[in-house]
Parts: C-alpha cells; structure tokens; sequence
C-alpha cells in the first residue's frame, strides 16, 4: 500500500509540475495510443504530420520503417483488443515549436502482455497544434516494469 501511495503522489506531482505545453504534447502521445486502441485510422492520423516516420527497434535487428497508411491498415485489420499504454509519466522536451516525448510503455493484446519498450516521440506546433513527425519505439520481452 504504501509503494502505491508513494508511486500516486510521485505522479500527481509529476504531472502537477508540467507545463501547458508538455501536457498538449503528452495529451497528442496519448490519443495515438487511443487511436491505436480503438483501431481508428483517422483518429491516429489526426495525431501526425502527413508524412510522419514510423521507426521500430526489435531485439538486436536493424531498426525497420513503416509507412503511416501500412501501420494504419495493421492495426485496422488487427481484430484482437489493443491496449498501449506508458508505465510511468514520460517525459517531454520542449523548444520552441518542437517537443520530444519520451516514455516507457507495454503493450497487450486481448489483455495479455505481448511486449514493451520505449515510445519516442518528435513533434512539432502547428497551426492545429502539436503534431507527431516520427515515432519511434522499441519491442522489449524482458525487464518490463511489473512483468
């Protein structure tokens, strides 16, 4: 009880310490994730530039690119239920009209753990807001926060 209560109130200050800015950027993060759960193509799209990047790092691999409309079309067809979600606040690095978020993650599917890792995020103020320019993430089996 009292490692969930020092975890609750390291959060809540976390995110109480955060600015405006951090929380749009985080808040976009998010509703990829979102989108992702849902298997809504548009509302991932909503979350990226255009001609956003798509990384992923497995294992000892040479990091892969995927398009956005490939990795849109995957998680459409993927009839299993999704959910990424972060382990721990991440972090953000804003300047100017550029953010990086940064976080750890896992991954389920159909409520089972599949895997987990870091997303990396580079985003950049539009005049819609923040929008993602590339993500990147690596695909971990070991050293996952509670597995």
């Amino acid at each position: 009880m009292r490692l969930f209560t020092g975890f609750l109130l390291t959060t809540v200050m976390v995110l109480s310490a955060q600015t405006t800015g951090e929380k749009e950027a985080i808040a976009v993060v998010q509703r990829t994730l979102d989108g992702i759960a849902a298997h809504d193509g548009a509302m991932i799209r909503s979350t990226m530039l255009p001609d956003a990047r798509i990384y992923v790092a497995r294992d000892a691999a040479v990091p892969t690119h995927t398009e956005l409309a490939d990795m849109i079309a995957q998680i459409a067809a993927d009839k299993s239920v999704l959910l990424e979600r972060f382990t721990s606040p991440p972090r953000v690095l804003i300047r100017g009209r550029m953010a990086q978020v940064w976080g750890e993650y896992e991954f389920l599917r159909d409520g089972k753990f599949s895997h987990c890792g870091v997303d990396s995020a580079s985003l950049f103020k539009t005049a819609d807001g923040w929008r993602i320019a590339s993500l990147s993430y690596t695909t971990e089996k070991t050293g996952c926060k509670g597995q």
